[in-house]
């Protein structure tokens, strides 16, 4: 690390409204100030007040405010919440929850919403409600939402910061230095999850569960929810083997599910190899631990002939460090951080080092 980077955001106990030109920041539990930043939302300023921007037009207020009030206060503000205006939380126990494209439990399946993710309510059908949330849009039922009061409590304790790419091809460093090797490139949109914020406008971020640097000019950084996961059924008969569509199906069961590096339990937790092992592992076929390892078993393919069920493996300095299943539509599954857990991605997140195939139908 250069002499002149200095860490200056550490934690959510200290922002700089300078990395956060359009994010809503909210006050801690006890009322005192974490930040200020806001185009239109109630937000803090340094000295614990509050204050309530709609229009141009700011309002002082004092915290901490009681429900009555912050509700009227986020009534009256644009974005109130992280850009939502009638937000809500996924409150499953297990499971994420179905989207669906009509409201009821036949519906088409268009997406997931993660166990604490956010969505925006636009509107109720009977038990069911129609949410917007990332990409994906439709309906979800009712009783496992928070909303209201409680849901934008329960934003300011999930919300994490992150760095989205805003250019084409991003590339991450092994140090917070143009002189350091390139580990891999990042397309626009990527979420980055941010460990730190440098004084010398570089940022550290995690790289599957481990560090790395990118340069602070092509990302906007600001505080995020979770939002929704478009995915689609495998269908049988689709022109994917039936034990291709098992097998991906199998594997999205456990999604959220803890990231444990060393682990290989689905369900209290796994590191990437030890993920892919064993959902491998219930289909009789027997991989070697680690993800090197992994690498040199079965056969090489290409993007344009992988199938749902291979392998794709991510490399630091040509070096295999991390692997996920490729499920089809141009996403994977994959452990890959203590936050984050199981989850998926798009295919190409990172740059993909290889594609191996281990089924052959």
């Amino acid at each position: 690390m250069g002499k002149s980077c200095k860490w200056i955001l550490i934690g959510m106990g200290l922002l700089l409204a300078v990395f956060l030109p359009r994010t809503l920041v909210f006050a801690n539990g006890t009322g005192a100030a974490i930040g200020i930043a806001a185009t239109n939302g109630v937000a803090n300023d340094t000295n614990g007040n509050g204050f309530l921007k709609a229009g141009g037009i700011e309002t002082i207020i004092s915290f901490p405010l009681s429900a009555e009030e912050y509700i009227e206060a986020a009534d009256r503000a644009e974005g109130s919440a992280f850009g939502y205006t009638n937000l809500a939380i996924c409150n499953t126990v297990d499971n994420n929850l179905n989207i669906r494209a009509i409201a009821g439990e036949n519906g088409r399946l268009l997406g997931k919403l993660p166990r604490r993710a956010a969505c925006e309510i636009m509107y109720e059908d009977g038990d069911w409600s129609f949410i917007v949330s990332g990409n994906v849009e439709g309906y979800v039922k009712s009783e496992f939402l928070i909303t209201g009061f409680a849901a934008l409590r329960k934003a300011q304790e999930l919300a994490t910061l992150v760095a989205v790419v805003e250019t084409d091809s991003l590339r991450v460093r092994g140090e917070p230095s143009t002189d350091s090797e390139v580990i891999t490139q990042v397309p626009r949109g990527e979420f980055l999850e941010v460990d730190e914020i440098l004084e010398c406008g570089w940022i550290r971020i995690y790289l599957d569960s481990e560090m790395a640097y990118i340069s602070g000019e092509f990302v906007d950084v600001r505080y995020d929810l979770a939002t929704a996961i478009t995915m689609s059924e495998l269908l049988y008969g689709a022109g994917v083997s039936d034990i291709r569509v098992d097998l991906c199906e199998y594997a999205k069961r456990f999604l959220g599910n803890p990231y444990v590096w060393g682990g290989t339990s689905l369900t209290r937790g796994a590191d990437c190899s030890g993920y892919v092992q064993s959902v491998f592992r219930n289909f009789g076929i027997r991989l070697p631990r680690s993800s090197v390892s992994q690498a040199d078993v079965g056969t090489r393919v290409t993007v344009a002939t992988m199938k749902p069920g291979d392998l794709i493996f991510y490399a630091r300095g040509g070096r295999i460090d991390h692997v996920a299943i490729y499920i089809g539509g141009g996403q994977v599954i994959h452990a890959s951080t203590p936050r984050t857990g199981i989850r998926i991605s798009r295919y190409n997140y990172r740059t993909p080092h290889r594609i191996t195939r281990v089924i052959y139908d």
